[in-house]
């Protein structure tokens, strides 16, 4: 598993474990897997993708490996592109000389078109790169925005709905999306690993839904029971505001403006989904407005291996994330006595913007201003 501390690979780990299977933790950093509540039943290796040698390293120490994920990606880091391919092909590489039998890779939907941004661009050449001549077969599947706490693509819609009275919408918020929640990602993950049943192949994966920017936005509103009104704006690209997200909202800087720059295309799922493939959870696949409130609802953050519900927020997650009052009463917290601490809830009546000026004059006093992507 690579990426196993990022927000989508800490879930897949514990979903693996729940199904039974021997999983080998890859970071370049081993001891930052310390923090996971399934690190003591995980193996563990030291894995730089960047690094030829250190590729071919880990799957010797590792031993037998059937099937490894790639959920890799340096996006928001300059010059992320040539990295990411790179890295791939070293993976790739490594995993055929060890007799790996597939490579389950996510990255996004990559719409038709010449001019693309660089985000989309290279998560198609990154496919591309983890396919090598007599190596693994690869499973890549796509997603647009994954709905959960934590996710980067949700942590942006939350912070938009909550800080802004006025929600600006421009010509592109009425693109076409395809989301989906985070536990209908990691399903499909987990299935993506049986080559009985799943072909290799490109496969997009969708919630039950197609909506809009501009819808999800109304609907984090409402579930969210804040009043905002859309306000219609004109000829401002998305090249724009990615420049002005990394100013206005509490995220990586590089992260969401790769991000943002996305939404200038449909992001629509292809016909060659899983569909017919796969069959969905025993549940059915998660609604848009289930998936927010699911988030939206979050309790304290817990260890991932521990959370009730993988829309919930856990402790591993980026500690940007959760929304402003979260972050104001978790400060607070760190700094009054526990006989406070019940009323500290009062706090989540601070209307958004407030907290979101708060927030931001206290992060400015600590130094704690998350510009730079995590690795």
């Amino acid at each position: 598993m690579t990426g196993a501390t990022g927000y989508i690979g800490s879930r897949l780990v514990t979903a693996l474990l729940a199904d039974g299977h021997q999983v080998v933790a890859a970071s370049r950093n081993p001891d930052r897997l310390a923090g996971f509540g399934w690190r003591d039943e995980v193996s563990t290796v030291a894995l730089d993708a960047h690094d030829e040698d250190s590729a071919r390293r880990a799957f010797t120490e590792s031993g037998p490996v059937d099937v490894v994920y790639y959920l890799v990606h340096g996006i928001g880091q300059p010059g992320f592109r040539d990295a990411d391919n790179h890295a791939a092909a070293n993976v790739a590489k490594a995993a055929k000389a060890a007799g790996v039998r597939r490579i389950v890779y996510l990255g996004g939907f990559v719409p038709d078109g010449d001019d693309l941004s660089e985000h989309l661009t290279s998560r198609a050449e990154v496919a591309a790169a983890l396919k090598v001549d007599g190596g693994p077969d690869v499973v890549w599947l796509g997603a647009a925005i994954v709905i959960g706490a934590g996710s980067t693509s949700f942590e942006m819609l939350r912070y938009v709905g909550d800080r802004f009275l006025l929600l600006p919408l421009p010509e592109w918020s009425a693109n076409p999306i395809d989301p989906i929640s985070v536990r209908d990602v990691v399903y499909y993950l987990v299935e993506a690993a049986d080559t009985d049943t799943v072909p290799a192949g490109a496969y997009d994966i969708r919630g039950p839904e197609t909506t809009t920017y501009g819808d999800l936005l109304r609907t984090y509103a409402r579930v969210a029971g804040i009043w905002r009104a859309p306000v219609p704006v004109y000829g401002i690209d998305t090249g724009l505001v990615s420049k002005v997200t990394g100013v206005v909202l509490p995220v990586p800087s590089g992260l969401a403006a790769d991000l943002v720059e996305s939404l200038d295309y449909p992001m629509m799922a292809s016909e060659d989904g899983l569909a017919g493939i796969v069959p969905e959870p025993a549940d059915g696949l998660i609604g848009v407005e289930d998936a927010i409130r699911r988030a939206v609802t979050s309790p304290p953050r817990r260890p991932v291996d521990e959370l009730a519900d993988p829309h919930h927020l856990a402790d591993t997650d980026p500690d940007w994330a959760g929304g402003d009052a979260s972050r104001l009463k978790h400060l607070a917290s760190t700094v009054t006595p526990s006989v406070v601490h019940p009323v500290l809830g009062l706090i989540g009546l601070v209307p958004g913007p407030v907290a979101a000026a708060v927030r931001t004059g206290v992060d400015h006093v600590l130094g704690f201003l998350p510009k730079v992507a995590p690795a």
